[in-house]
């Protein structure tokens, strides 16, 4: 029996989706969990846990207003694109 609402059905995500057989009914939520702990590309967004809040971001940028301070070192998007240089400046 095949689930109502798959992860997702973009991208890399859908060929590793069949692989895994993701669709069955067999896996618990716990092994699903699990799946995704190994391969975050089936999460397909960043999961943020700080002391004030645990959030799923999209875009990946938006993490930054979570941040206590400012970003001070690169920070790029999952694609490669760069938010912000190395020298701590958004591009």
């Amino acid at each position: 029996m095949a689930r109502e609402c798959k992860i997702g059905t973009s991208g890399n995500l859908w060929p590793l989706y069949e692989e895994l057989g993701l669709e069955d009914t067999q896996w618990s939520d716990a092994a699903l969990v699990d799946f995704m702990l190994q391969s975050s590309i089936l999460i397909n967004r960043p999961i943020v846990v700080t002391p004030l809040v645990s959030k799923l971001f999209r875009p990946a940028e938006a993490v930054l207003d979570l941040l206590p301070s400012p970003q001070q070192a690169s920070f790029s998007k999952e694609d490669g694109e760069v938010v912000i240089d190395a020298n701590g400046k958004c591009v």
